[in-house]
């Protein structure tokens, strides 16, 4: 009974995973809007910095710090495209491997840490890179007022927003099918094993330190690509995305979502955003942190494995009220 709640768990999250991708292909055919495709293509961005951040998770280690890496693979791509002429669409991938670089320093230096000491220690350390930004590399970085980015595409090519928009699309895409391999491969084995059971896992052969590095790695470099995204997407930026709120939105997305899961962070960032978003046009700024901090309690209290646990939920209580209804026909 259980496998079959799973497959059928694993068909709507499929099935549910390529109508998002769908509407995402046709929505700037639904809608001309400019806000509303700029919505959506933040909000790709921000399904990849979630994702990034769940992966680490995965693996049994929390951050509360991510926006280091966001911002970090942001100004290595800015810098590199600004100085070199090279095209944002290389320069995004070389910043991450910047991000994915100063991930493995931090990991070397911490990575035997439990959970939510790490999870502090990536905290600091987001603070301290913003600081640095503000002050020591204030004639490269511009300090507080901040530097222009290089755009993804000229805004003199025809059409450069639609062009922007499936490219930004596709990078998702591509991120998400990755991450899955990397899950379903012996290294994603691996990380499920570590979470579970440390000392288990050490029993089987794996090394924690190993893998866990490894993980730091790859969602930093995630989470790199992320933020290089966005900002040549908006055009200018500030060490104010280095900022806490940057390292906790990820986090929301996910536990909303689904923690641990691939789908999670696409189903947490997609539901978010419009909560958010649609709230702002009625008007409710500051109110739309209390009402996305009850959504946030509800889900934790009610649905611990997030949103996407939803048709598992509804599935079970409905064969147990069916039970219950059969077992009272039979006593009459």
């Amino acid at each position: 009974m259980a496998m079959d709640l799973n497959l059928k768990r694993d068909t709507l999250v499929r099935y549910g995973t390529l109508a998002v991708i769908g509407i995402a292909v046709v929505a700037p055919f639904l809608s001309g809007n400019l806000y509303i495709i700029n919505v959506i293509t933040l909000m790709l961005i921000f399904i990849i910095f979630a994702s990034a951040w769940n992966l680490l998770a995965y693996s049994g280690q929390g951050s509360l710090g991510h926006a280091a890496f966001f911002g970090i693979g942001a100004y290595a791509s800015t810098l590199i495209a600004a100085k070199s002429g090279i095209s944002p669409y290389v320069t995004i991938f070389l910043g991450a491997a910047v991000a994915a670089f100063i991930g493995i320093l931090i990991g070397l230096t911490c990575v035997r840490l439990k959970e939510w000491f790490l999870a502090m220690v990536t905290f600091g350390f987001a603070i301290i890179v913003q600081t640095i930004t503000v002050s020591l590399l204030t004639p490269i970085t511009g300090g507080w007022d901040g530097i222009a980015s290089p755009r993804l595409l000229s805004p003199d090519i025809y059409g450069y927003q639609l062009i922007e928009y499936y490219s930004i699309l596709a990078i998702t895409i591509a991120c998400i099918v990755f991450i899955y391999y990397v899950i379903r491969s012996r290294v994603g084995l691996a990380f499920s094993a570590i979470r579970e059971n440390e000392l288990e896992a050490r029993a089987a052969g794996i090394d924690p330190v190993k893998y866990r590095l490894l993980a730091f790695a790859l969602s930093a470099y995630l989470a790199g690509v992320a933020g290089a995204l966005e900002i040549h997407h908006i055009g200018y930026i500030t060490p104010e995305i280095f900022g806490v709120d940057l390292s906790f939105w990820p986090v929301t997305y996910v536990i909303l979502g689904g923690l641990g899961t691939l789908a999670g962070p696409i189903v947490g960032t997609v539901v978010l955003t419009i909560i958010w978003d649609g709230l702002k046009l009625f008007g409710l700024t500051f109110g739309r942190y209390i009402i996305v901090g009850v959504l946030l309690i509800l889900v934790i209290i009610f649905l611990p494995k997030g949103l996407v646990d939803i048709p598992t939920t509804i599935q079970k209580r409905w064969k147990q009220d069916t039970k219950g209804k059969n077992q009272y026909d039979l006593k009459d």
